[in-house]
């Protein structure tokens, strides 16, 4: 039990470190999202659900307040978290099953959870609106992807392997 403890609080830690530094990176949107979502499918990947949802949390709130997410978007922030933690579970209990069916499915209900949001629940300008809607979906399915193949590559040096 011990171990499980450090190795969930050192991954969670790396994984963390990784994406705020992709966030705070000035990569454009189209590179630091798919690389989000890559952190978050490893954390389950990698750790489990609940590491997955404390990185989903932290880093749509540390990226306002470090300015990296714009001002307008702020009210979304509940959402963000929301999709990026559901994301996580619905992954996570798929991924035994079929890894590509739960990216397909996490990314279908984060995407969902946030066109809600801009469509009926927050009141945000018709760009961000966009920003919210169908490009989610399109770095969910990419972040899905990358770490899939990103979690083969840690497995074949040995990072995972029981």
């Amino acid at each position: 039990m011990e171990n499980y403890k450090i190795k969930f609080i050192t991954r969670t830690g790396i994984l963390l470190a990784v994406a705020l530094v992709v966030q705070m990176g000035g990569l454009p949107q189209t590179v630091t999202g798919p690389l989000i979502n890559t952190v978050l499918y490893l954390s389950a990947l990698l750790v489990g659900s609940w590491s997955g949802i404390i990185i989903g949390i932290c880093t749509p709130v540390i990226a306002f307040m470090r300015g990296i997410l714009p001002a307008p978007l702020g009210p979304m922030i509940p959402f963000i978290a929301l999709g990026n933690g559901v994301l996580v579970v619905v992954f996570s209990l798929l991924k035994g099953k079929n890894k590509i069916l739960g990216i397909i499915i996490a990314s279908l209900v984060k995407y969902l959870i946030l066109f809600t949001a801009v469509s009926y629940i927050v009141d945000v300008p018709d760009k961000i609106a966009q920003i919210m809607s169908l490009p989610q979906l399109f770095t969910a399915l990419s972040g899905g992807v990358i770490a899939i193949l990103a979690y083969k590559a840690l497995w074949s040096i040995g990072i995972d392997k029981k």
